[in-house]
């Protein structure tokens, strides 16, 4: 993943086009979107500014600043996560959104399955969404690496109809290797935390590892807080398809909808949680400096009996901030 750090005029007029969506409603600004437009600020854009002394900006406006295509992508991003902060968006605050991307010239997919979430067209949203997001990456990667019988085998042990014995014996025999490697710390992490291996029932498709691969290496826990950042780490690391991780996120934790076809505890509005924004950001950056994009078929194989710490700094994972 990569951005631009843009100009302080243009951060200044993206921060108050973000701040007309977040009060879009009326009323104050929601402590959550508070603290993630604080953290931008710090992280991503480069300014300081009083949010409350901020005055509106109308879209003509914003087009006429922002006139960098990056840019412009940049902050139509930007809004959608703001919008997605404090709980799921009402429909005002989506045709904000729309209104700024309109003017800024940016079709952009994300705020059309925002759009299909506010007017509870629950299905398309959930489609629309897996189509385009990290997880429909994982089952490409799945059949790329493991052919189609493998990507079938893969969403069967997922679904719990079916075991691959063989793949399961393998990722069990981790248990084997020297403390402090990297596969004997995916195995206690998988082990401590009730996980299915992947080819037992209910494990994930063996493409998927990488999201377990990215809690090892990052040290992020698996608590919502945990999940936020190594979200982070992750979006930060992947060469294709980012923003889709981070929409996940806010989608997930901040507007408390569940887009995985599996359980997931509600909540909603968890970048209120003091200083978690600045921590988001922070995993970002650390995943943007890995050397390695570990979804996109990495194989771990070669790497499961070395030292953790080798392998950290073999990618280039820095120390957690």
């Amino acid at each position: 993943m990569r951005y631009v750090t843009p100009p302080a005029p243009v951060a200044i007029a993206g921060l108050r086009a973000m701040k007309c969506i977040a009060q879009a409603d009326g009323g104050p600004l929601p402590e959550a979107t508070r603290n993630l437009l604080h953290a931008a600020q710090r992280h991503v854009l480069g300014v300081s500014e009083d949010l409350d002394a901020l005055a509106p900006i109308d879209p003509g406006e914003l087009a006429r600043i922002i006139v960098d295509p990056v840019l412009r992508r940049q902050f139509a991003q930007g809004m959608t996560v703001v919008s997605l902060s404090s709980g799921t968006p009402s429909q005002a605050t989506v045709a904000q959104v729309e209104r700024f991307a309109a003017a800024l010239g940016i079709d952009a997919p994300e705020v059309d399955v925002i759009r299909k979430l506010v007017h509870h067209h629950f299905t398309l949203f959930k489609l629309d969404f897996l189509r385009r997001s990290h997880i429909a990456d994982m089952v490409k990667q799945q059949a790329a690496h493991h052919g189609f019988v493998g990507l079938l085998k893969g969403l069967a042990t997922f679904r719990g109809v079916y075991e691959d014995t063989a793949l399961a014996e393998r990722y069990r025999g981790l248990e084997s290797l020297p403390e402090g490697t990297l596969g004997k710390e995916l195995f206690h992490y998988i082990k401590r935390n009730g996980f299915a291996f992947p080819g037992e029932k209910f494990g994930f498709p063996e493409a998927g590892i990488y999201h377990d691969l990215a809690h090892v290496l990052s040290g992020y826990a698996t608590d919502s807080p945990g999940e936020i950042q190594v979200g982070g780490f992750i979006a930060g690391f992947k060469t294709e398809n980012p923003f889709f991780v981070i929409l996940f996120i806010m989608l997930t934790f901040g507007a408390g909808v569940n887009v995985t076809p599996i359980e997931q505890p509600h909540v909603e509005g968890i970048l209120a949680q003091e200083g978690l924004a600045d921590r988001f950001f922070l995993a970002v950056k650390r995943g943007m400096a890995m050397k390695v994009d570990i979804s996109d078929g990495w194989d771990h194989w070669p790497w499961v009996d070395r030292p953790l710490e080798e392998v950290r700094a073999a990618l280039g994972v820095p120390p957690p901030a």
